[in-house]
């Protein structure tokens, strides 16, 4: 929502992984650096088969969904529904009618919370509940929310009481500075959707901010669309390789595994081909978000998503990426160098480097320079040893220790969620962490984090604890083979606890800007910050144990890993920075120059030692465009300040207690209330530039030769 975030953070992984089972009898297991030879009981609730729970007694109360009474049944959204709004009704008039002081930045978090318990449960429930009868009223409510939130954004009376507290100075000069932020924020969300427009304009926001929405959707299901091709196109010995569908074949992705050239340029070229009807929304959604910008008060529309980031205006951006660019370049062209070689061996007739052969010739060379396959490191990665290894690393850094409860009844939506108290040894319990870990029919395929409940300060001192989701979609246990992780997934893992951890630790008195309810830049640092920790040995040696040996996970084999993984780092890096800046150009200014396509071409071109090929367009299954418009360079500038915060805070030992701490005090704890470049600054005690950002970024990528 705009005036008052409504919609919970997701963080979404960008691979897909299946798990490999191997199939073996689950033996005693040393466990971190206690001297037990039994699973601890963490490890136990997640690497064995979970027990069918017992059927409540007629006297165990359902609780609800989420603990949340009126969900005990499906038809409950719509009373749960209904107090909520009813609730929000009242904090609008109480806003409304309050004097110009701190408690109307307090009554509007209040109306935040009120619409927020509901909306971001109902998001979640929407898309993971396996009862359609719940996903359906979760969905229902979902609308019925967000045209509530719409109405308040069009309530002048709302807007005008925000008004007049920052432009009294002598009240707004006397709040603290958490409260003066998050009355900024609410002013700044209000207006982005033109509230404080004369009523002609805010009308044509409105219907544009609509349109967008129509189109967005519009444009995400083109980029999944299948492209369809008569059989007799294409030779009979590339047939067999597509699904066929009467006199056509069905092309549904790149095949870029695939060991024939052809085959691969096949789907390359006809996956890929510009699709007119998918070119024409991407060009109707960019002029729409051109001027929703322009009626806002923003020359384009990266100026209206950047504010408030860490990056801060676009010329930063386009800065950072361009120095990046500059430097990674000679990396690249030597990589380049041993794709081309790789390639004139695989197929002598066929020497020319395509875009259709990287992954493929990446992935070979990989696995002949270092032979490693993945379902070797899978026995050492048990989710049990990983989630001790979680626990290993909170505790170690926080105080904070990781513990299953047993849901009350009713609280969950599937009997195979485990849910964990996070518990700190002097604090007591900070929130509570629901793990959706495993896969069935309908669940998304796909690695996340939802905000269910954000935690605020309560009006009798005590704290909201805040209620996350992490849903994964591994392959659940068996009675005779735990759930085995690859390294690319427990890496994934922690990655989405590292979110987790943010929600939990974040102690801000609003929940609007409570753990990563925070700018896009700095909301993915301690994700990224947590993959250093699961690819150190120095913590790795700590739980990745044999589920049937016992044996620590060989330095070499991790060793091996990581080496490979820095081999063609500077070709992903160029690939991220040649998306980065085509999402730049494209939010920029209007009306572009050249088509869609063509500014494709030239960026290509430009920023990648990978030729562009005639007649495609990959820009038009590029989804990122609608959910991270203008904002697609986040993953880079965040990976950069991660890196700066491993190598200066975390590297020389990665489990101290006192640095722990100081992460935990000076940058998770305030989630969005402070500005994140000073957080970091304040972290790493020197102030962040472009260049050394840059540097950061740039200093991972030592290629392999």
């Amino acid at each position: 929502m705009a005036s008052l975030k409504m919609t919970s953070t997701k963080h979404i992984a960008l691979q897909r992984i299946l798990s490999i089972l191997k199939t073996a009898h689950p033996s005693d297991c040393q466990v971190l650096r206690r001297s037990l030879n039994t699973w601890s009981p963490l490890a136990a609730t997640f690497n064995t088969k979970a027990k069918k729970r017992l059927m409540p007694r007629p006297l165990q109360k359902n609780v609800g969904l989420f603990e949340v009474p009126e969900l005990t049944s499906a038809v409950g959204f719509a009373e749960a529904e209904r107090q909520s709004l009813k609730e929000a009704d009242d904090l609008v008039a109480a806003a409304i009618a309050a004097p110009t002081s701190q408690e109307v930045v307090a009554t509007f978090d209040r109306l935040s919370d009120a619409l927020c318990r509901i909306a971001d449960l109902a998001d979640f429930i929407r898309v993971a509940h396996p009862d359609k009868q719940y996903s359906q009223a979760a969905e229902q409510t979902c609308l019925n929310v967000s045209a509530a939130v719409e109405k308040l954004n069009t309530n002048t009376e709302l807007h005008q009481s925000l008004r007049e507290l920052l432009d009294d100075k002598t009240t707004y000069d006397a709040m603290d500075e958490e409260s003066r932020t998050v009355a900024r924020l609410f002013m700044f969300d209000f207006e982005q959707s033109g509230i404080h427009l004369p009523d002609s304009e805010r009308k044509e926001f409105v219907r544009l901010n609509e349109e967008a929405m129509v189109l967005s959707s519009r444009f995400l299901q083109g980029t999944q669309t299948s492209v369809s091709v008569d059989r007799k196109l294409l030779p009979d010995h590339l047939q067999y390789s597509f699904s066929v569908d009467g006199n056509q074949l069905k092309i549904n992705s790149l095949l870029a595994d695939n060991p024939d050239d052809m085959v691969r340029e096949a789907a390359y070229k006809i996956y890929l081909y510009p699709n007119s009807e998918q070119a024409t929304v991407l060009d109707q959604l960019l002029s729409c978000r051109h001027r929703l910008a322009n009626i806002a008060g923003f020359p384009t529309f990266a100026h209206r998503a950047l504010n408030g980031t860490m990056a801060k205006d676009s010329q930063t951006v386009t800065e950072f990426l361009e120095k990046a660019s500059e430097k990674v370049s000679s990396s690249a062209l030597e990589e380049l160098e041993l794709l081309q070689e790789a390639k004139s061996r695989h197929n002598p007739s066929s020497q020319d480097l395509q875009a259709w052969d990287t992954h493929f010739l990446i992935q070979h060379i990989r696995n002949e320079r270092f032979k490693l396959n993945t379902t070797d490191f899978m026995p050492y990665f048990s989710l049990g040893s990983c989630m001790e290894g979680l626990d290993l690393i909170f505790q170690n850094l926080y105080g904070i220790s990781l513990e299953t409860v047993e849901p009350k009844h009713g609280e969950v939506w599937s009997p195979d969620i485990q849910k964990l108290e996070v518990k700190h040894k002097d604090e007591g319990i900070l929130g509570y962490i629901f793990c959706d870990f495993y896969d069935r029919p309908g669940k998304p395929q796909q690695d996340c984090h939802f905000t269910i409940r954000g935690g605020r300060l309560l009006d009798d001192g005590s704290y909201q604890l805040p209620k996350v989701v992490l849903a994964c979609s591994f392959s659940p246990p068996t009675s005779s083979c735990p759930t085995l992780l690859s390294h690319g997934m427990m890496e994934n893992l922690f990655h989405e606890f590292g979110h987790a951890m943010h929600s939990m630790l974040a102690r801000t008195r609003y929940q609007h800007v409570t753990g990563t309810r925070c700018a896009t830049d700095f909301a993915e640092v301690p994700s990224i910050l947590m993959e250093y920790f699961a690819n150190d040995y120095r913590v790795l040696s700590q739980f990745a144990r044999h589920y049937q040996s016992k044996e620590t996970l060989p330095e070499e084999m991790i060793s091996k890993l990581c080496e490979s993984k820095k081999m063609f780092a500077a070709q992903n890096l160029q690939t991220q920075i040649c998306y980065s800046m085509f999402d730049q150009v494209l939010h920029g200014n209007h009306p572009l120059p050249k088509t869609t396509t063509e500014i494709y071409e030239e960026i290509q071109t430009k920023y990648s030692s990978i030729p562009y090929v005639a007649n495609t367009a990959w820009h038009l299954r590029f989804g990122h465009l609608v959910g991270y418009g203008a904002k697609y360079y986040s993953y880079l500038y965040s990976r950069a300040v991660a890196h700066k915060i491993w190598s200066q805070c975390f590297s020389r030992d990665p489990l101290n207690r006192e640095m722990g701490e100081r992460y935990r005090h000076t940058m998770l704890a305030h989630g969005g209330s402070k500005e994140g470049s000073v957080l970091v600054e304040d972290m790493l005690g020197t102030k962040l530039t472009t260049d050394n950002l840059v540097d950061s970024l740039v200093s991972e990528v030592r290629g392999v030769r």
